[in-house]
C-alpha cells in the first residue's frame, strides 16, 4: 500500500479546488465556467495535478481525494 499523499503541500490552492470540482462530476467547460477560467487553463492544472500526484486516472484522483478528505 502506497503511504498516504500529503495534497495540501504538494498541490497548490487552485489545484485542490479543481479536484473538489472534478470529484463533483464537473466537465472541464463546467469548471473553467466556475472558476472564470480557460478550459485549456483546467486542462493544464489537471495535467499537474496527474503529474504530481502520479495518479493515472480519474478513479485514482478522486480515490485519492477521499484518502485526503477533499470530498466530502
Amino acid at each position: 500500500m502506497k503511504p498516504k499523499t500529503n495534497l495540501a503541500a504538494l498541490l497548490s490552492a487552485r489545484e485542490l479546488e479543481i479536484i473538489r470540482l472534478i470529484t463533483q462530476e464537473y466537465s472541464n467547460e463546467d469548471i473553467a465556467a466556475h472558476l472564470s477560467i480557460s478550459k485549456r487553463t483546467v486542462e493544464t492544472h489537471r495535467k499537474n495535478i496527474f503529474k504530481k500526484t502520479k495518479v493515472k486516472s480519474i478513479v485514482g484522483l478522486v480515490v485519492l481525494a477521499m484518502k485526503n478528505n477533499l470530498v466530502r
